[in-house]
C-alpha cells in the first residue's frame, strides 16, 4: 500500500519551484516550515464567501462590484518539491455564491508573455506546457472527498472527484473520468492573467443546513518554473491530500437545487468485419438512448443510462496472452468511469465483466468453423454483450455515511445457425441474461479514518452459475496522522449446478504513514477457493505473502536534486494450500529528481533461491483447482533504470532500461522503452513510444499436451515482443480537437527445447518432438481516429474511424518466412482489416435550463 499521495515530484508526479529560489526566500521558507511541520492539519487557513444580489457574468474580468467587496485569499505556499517556500507569484482569489452557484475569481500575477498556454484536451493538461488554476470543494468536511474543477490559460475544463483511494500522480489528485456540467472564461491583463468559474449547485452534492463550512482548497501551477502552489499547505511528507485543506465561511440559507439532467443521443455507422476463408461481415450500425442523473435528495443522485452503446471508445492494447493469467484492460466506457469511486473502493469492481465477449462466442466460433454444426451455417456470433440498462445510485448522508447501489442488466446473447437446405434457423445461447448488483456502505471516521461494507452479487437466467462476494475494508489512523492500520477481509460464494464453493481472503498492513522515514507491514491471505471474478478482477488465488517495506523521503533540495527517495522491500511469499514455498524478493530503490527537472529512478530486483511457479504450467487448468503442478524457476537478479527529460521544452523524452540475468546458462532478459514528445505548436503535438522485451531462455507452458498422460510439456523459447505507438492531437479550439492513435503489437516465440516436467517441478528434455513446430508469430494492430466537439456545455459531437487487424488473421502472418520486425509490420497492412465509421450527437439538458426558459 502507498500510504503517501505525494511521493514522487518529478514531471510525472507533483512538481514545483525554480530551483534559482534566492537566500531570503529560504530564509523565510524555514520559519514557515517551523511554524508548520507536521501540524499543519491543525492550522486551517479561512475563506470567506460573499452571497451575491446581482447577477454574475462569467466573462473572465471580474468587473462587478461585488468581486471587489469579497475578503481576498492569497499568500500561496509551494507543495514540492522544495517544499515550504512562497509562491514566486502573487495569486489572489475570491468566492462568491447566490441561490443557485458558487463563484471563484482569481487574479493569478505574472508577466502575461512569459505565460505557457497549450491547448490540451479536456482533464489532459498534466504534462502540457500550459499553468493552470485549481479549485477543490470538501462539501462534507469529511477531510477524504472532494471536487475539484481547473481551468488552464486556455480555458480548457478538467474536473474530478477526489477520494481515499483515487490514482495520484503528476497534477493528478483524483478520478479524472468524472465530468461535470460548468461554466468558465478567461483574460489577460498587463500584469496578470484571470479565471472566472460558476459551478452551479447542481454539480456538486452537499448536506442541506442553514449555516454551512466547507472544506475548501486553491491550486496554482505555473509551468515556466514548474511551481505547484497551494493556498492552505500541503506537505508531501503528510499522508492525506483533503486532510491539509482550508475552511470556507459565510455560506448561508444555500438550498441544494432539483439535480435533473438529461443527455438523449443518437449515433449511427458502418463497420466491417474480415473473416479467415469467408466472407467478411458488415453492419449497419444504429443506436439512440439516453443518460439521466436526477438528484433525489439533496445529497443522493441516481444516474441511468437507457439502451447504452459504448462503441466510441479507445481500442484495448491487445498482447499475446501466453501466461496462465486474464488480461486486465483499462474501462474506457464514460458510465462506468465516471462517479464511481465509490463502487471501486474496495477493489472488487471490474466493470469490464458487465457487457463482456459471450463466454462462448469463440466456443462457437470454433465449433462452426471446423464442422461441430453439421449441416448448419454460422449466421450470427454477436462478440459483444449488449446492456439494456444501467443504475448508479450514491451519496453521502449528514452524518458522513457514503451509499452507493449500482445494478445493470445485460440482454441474452445467441448465435444464430442457418441450414441452407431446408431454410430453418436454430439458436445457440452464448451468454444468459444476467444482472449485476453492487450495494457500498462507506462510513466515514475522525481522523480520516473509515470503515466500508462492500457487496458485489450477480445473478444469471436459469441453472447458470450466480456469485456473491463481500468486503470490508477499514482504516484507522491516530490523531497525529502518523500511523495507520488497514484491514480488508473478503468473503466469496459461488453458486452453481456442482453445490458451488466459497472462499475467504485478508489483507492487513500497519504502518507509519507520515514523515520522512516511512515503513509498512503487512500480510496477505487468499484461500484457494477465494473467486471474486463475477464481477471482480483477481489473477490467481491461494496465496499467503508477508511483506515489510521503509523508505525514506527527502523534499528539501541539495546541491545537485530537488527532492530524493530510496526504499527497500522484502516479501516472501506461500501457496497456501498445500501450505508450500513460493518465492522470496527483495527490491532496493532510489528516486532522484535533478535540478534541471530531469528525473532518474534506479531499481535492483532479486529472487535469491530457485522457486516454485504453481500456475504457470496450467495443471489444473482450472486456477482455483489444488494441488498444483510446480515448475522450479531459476534465481535471478535485475537492474532497471527510467526516467524522464524536462517536460517544459518541447522535445520531451522518457525512457526505461533494464536486464535481468540467473544461473542457467545462455539466459539473459533485455527490456527497453523509449517515448518522445514533440510540441509543434500550442495547438498540435505528436508522441511516439517504441517497446521491446527479449529473453533468450524463457521456460513456460509449450501450450500442449503429451499424447499419452495428457501432461503438460515446457518449453525453452526465444521471447521477442516489440510495440510502437504513434498518437497525435490538435486543437481547434479549447472545445473541439481531433485525435488519432495508432499501435502494432508484435510477438514471437521460438522454441529451442521441449521438456517433460516432473511433479517435483524439474524437468527432462523431450527428443522426440521438433520444437519449431509450436513455435507462434502474432500480430496486433489497431486505429483510433476521433473528431471531437463539444458545442455547447455538456453537449457533445464525436466522428470516430476505427481500423484493425482482422483478428483472424492475428497468427496469419509466417513467422517463418517473415521473420523481422519490420517484415512483419509492412505484412499487416497487406493482411485483411476491418473498419468501423461512426458518428454521435450528445445533447444535455438540465432542469433548471429548461424552468427558466419557460
Amino acid at each position: 500500500m502507498n500510504w503517501g499521495i505525494y511521493a514522487d515530484f518529478s514531471d510525472r508526479s507533483a512538481n514545483f519551484a525554480p530551483p534559482n529560489a534566492n537566500m531570503r526566500r529560504e530564509l523565510t521558507a524555514i520559519l514557515i516550515i517551523s511554524c508548520i511541520g507536521m501540524q499543519l492539519h491543525a492550522q486551517k487557513k479561512i475563506a470567506q464567501a460573499v452571497k451575491s444580489t446581482a447577477g454574475i457574468h462569467i466573462d473572465g474580468t471580474l468587473d462587478e462590484p461585488e468581486w471587489a467587496q469579497v475578503p481576498v485569499s492569497t499568500d500561496f505556499i509551494t507543495n514540492g518539491p522544495v517544499f515550504g517556500l512562497p509562491a514566486s507569484s502573487k495569486t489572489e482569489v475570491r468566492v462568491l455564491y447566490d441561490n443557485t452557484a458558487i463563484y471563484i475569481g482569481a487574479y493569478l500575477y505574472d508577466d502575461p508573455a512569459a505565460v505557457r498556454r497549450q491547448f490540451t484536451a479536456r482533464d489532459n493538461a498534466q504534462t502540457a506546457d500550459v499553468d493552470y488554476f485549481s479549485v477543490f470543494f470538501d462539501t462534507y468536511n469529511d477531510q477524504q472527498n472532494a471536487f475539484q474543477f481547473q481551468v488552464t490559460t486556455r480555458n480548457v475544463q478538467s474536473d474530478a472527484r477526489v477520494s481515499p483511494n483515487a490514482s495520484t500522480g503528476y497534477g493528478v489528485y483524483g478520478d479524472l473520468t468524472w465530468d461535470a456540467v460548468w461554466d468558465s472564461k478567461v483574460s489577460f491583463e498587463k500584469d496578470r492573467w484571470v479565471v472566472e468559474m460558476k459551478i452551479p449547485f447542481f454539480a456538486i452534492r452537499f448536506a442541506r443546513k442553514n449555516i454551512q463550512d466547507w472544506g475548501i482548497q486553491f491550486l496554482r501551477f505555473s509551468r515556466r518554473n514548474n511551481e505547484t502552489t497551494f493556498w492552505n499547505p500541503v506537505n508531501p511528507n503528510v499522508n492525506g491530500f483533503v486532510l491539509q485543506f482550508g475552511k470556507l465561511t459565510g455560506l448561508q440559507e444555500i438550498r441544494p437545487p432539483l439535480r435533473l439532467s438529461f443527455s438523449p443521443y443518437v449515433s449511427g455507422g458502418y463497420r466491417s468485419t474480415p473473416q479467415l476463408g469467408e466472407n467478411g461481415q458488415y453492419e449497419t450500425l444504429k443506436s439512440g438512448g439516453m443518460d439521466v442523473k436526477y438528484g433525489i435528495s439533496e445529497s443522493f443522485t441516481l444516474d441511468a443510462t437507457l439502451i447504452p452503446d459504448f462503441g466510441q471508445v479507445i481500442s484495448d492494447d491487445i498482447v499475446n496472452n501466453i501466461t496462465p493469467f486474464e488480461i486486465e484492460f483499462r474501462e474506457n466506457r464514460p458510465f462506468f468511469t465516471e462517479g464511481t469511486e465509490l463502487f471501486n473502493k474496495a477493489g472488487i469492481f471490474y466493470s469490464r465483466r458487465i457487457g463482456k465477449v459471450p463466454d462462448r462466442y469463440e466456443e462457437i466460433k470454433y465449433n462452426a468453423r471446423y464442422g461441430e454444426y453439421p449441416g448448419f451455417v454460422l449466421r450470427k456470433n454477436p462478440s459483444v454483450t449488449r446492456l439494456y440498462n444501467a443504475v448508479k445510485f450514491s451519496g453521502r448522508t449528514d452524518g458522513n455515511l457514503g451509499i452507493g447501489i449500482f445494478n445493470s442488466i445485460t440482454e441474452p446473447v445467441k448465435a444464430r445457425l442457418s441450414n441452407p437446405l431446408t431454410g430453418k434457423d436454430s439458436s445457440i445461447l452464448s451468454e444468459p441474461f444476467a444482472n449485476y448488483n453492487i450495494i457500498v456502505l462507506d462510513q466515514a471516521l475522525k481522523n480520516r479514518s473509515y470503515i466500508t461494507f462492500t457487496n458485489t452479487n450477480v445473478l444469471r437466467e436459469g441453472n447458470e452459475r450466480d456469485a456473491n462476494v463481500s468486503a470490508l475494508d477499514i482504516a484507522l489512523y491516530d490523531k497525529k496522522n502518523l500511523y495507520g492500520l488497514v484491514l480488508k477481509p473478503r468473503f466469496s460464494a459461488i453458486f452453481d449446478s456442482s453445490g458451488g464453493y466459497n472462499g475467504f481472503s485478508n489483507y492487513a498492513e500497519f504502518g507509519k504513514v507520515s514523515g520522512k522515514l516511512q515503513f509498512s507491514v503487512s500480510n496477505e491471505l487468499q484461500t484457494a477457493k477465494y473467486d471474486p471474478n463475477d464481477l471482480g478482477f483477481l489473477t490467481a488465488p491461494n496465496r499467503f505473502a508477508n511483506k515489510a517495506e521503509v523508505s525514506y523521503n527527502i523534499y528539501e533540495a541539495s546541491k545537485w536534486f530537488i527532492n530524493q527517495s530510496y526504499g527497500l522491500s522484502f516479501q516472501q511469499r506461500y501457496l497456501f494450500k498445500p501450505f508450500l514455498y513460493e518465492r522470496t524478493q527483495m527490491e532496493v530503490f532510489g528516486f532522484w529528481l535533478f535540478k534541471n527537472f530531469w528525473d532518474l529512478r534506479i531499481s535492483v530486483d532479486i529472487a535469491p533461491h530457485w522457486y516454485n511457479d504453481y500456475f504457470e504450467m496450467q495443471t489444473p487448468y482450472d486456477l482455483l483447482s489444488t494441488p498444483r503442478q510446480p515448475l522450479k524457476k531459476a534465481p535471478y537478479y535485475s537492474f532497471f533504470t527510467d526516467g524522464s527529460t524536462d517536460s517544459r521544452k518541447r522535445l520531451f523524452v522518457g525512457w526505461s532500461l533494464g536486464f535481468a540475468e540467473g544461473p542457467l546458462p545462455n539466459d539473459p532478459y533485455h527490456k527497453i522503452e523509449l517515448s518522445a514528445r514533440y510540441r509543434f505548436s500550442d495547438r498540435f503535438s505528436l508522441t511516439g513510444s517504441f517497446s521491446k522485451q527479449y529473453d533468450n531462455g524463457q521456460w513456460g507452458y509449450a501450450f500442449f499436451r503429451d499424447g499419452s498422460d495428457n501432461s503438460p510439456l515446457l518449453a525453452r523459447r526465444q521471447y521477442t515482443d516489440i510495440s510502437t505507438q504513434l498518437s497525435g492531437i490538435y486543437n481547434f479550439t479549447p472545445r473541439m480537437n481531433i485525435t488519432f492513435r495508432a499501435r502494432h503489437f508484435w510477438n514471437r516465440l521460438l522454441n529451442t527445447n521441449l521438456y517433460h516436467i516432473k511433479p517435483d517441478g524439474y524437468w527432462d528434455e523431450r527428443s522426440d518432438l521438433e520444437p519449431q513446430d509450436y513455435n507462434i508469430n502474432y500480430n496486433a494492430f489497431n486505429l483510433d481516429v476521433f473528431y471531437t466537439w463539444d458545442f455547447r456545455l455538456g453537449s457533445r459531437i464525436i466522428l470516430g474511424w476505427k481500423n484493425w487487424l482482422g483478428r483472424d488473421y492475428e497468427e496469419y502472418i509466417n513467422g517463418a518466412r517473415y521473420h523481422s520486425y519490420s517484415d512483419n509490420a509492412k505484412r499487416v497492412f497487406a493482411t485483411p482489416h476491418g473498419n468501423e465509421f461512426t458518428l454521435r450527437f450528445i445533447y444535455f439538458l438540465n432542469y433548471e435550463q429548461l424552468r427558466k426558459r419557460k
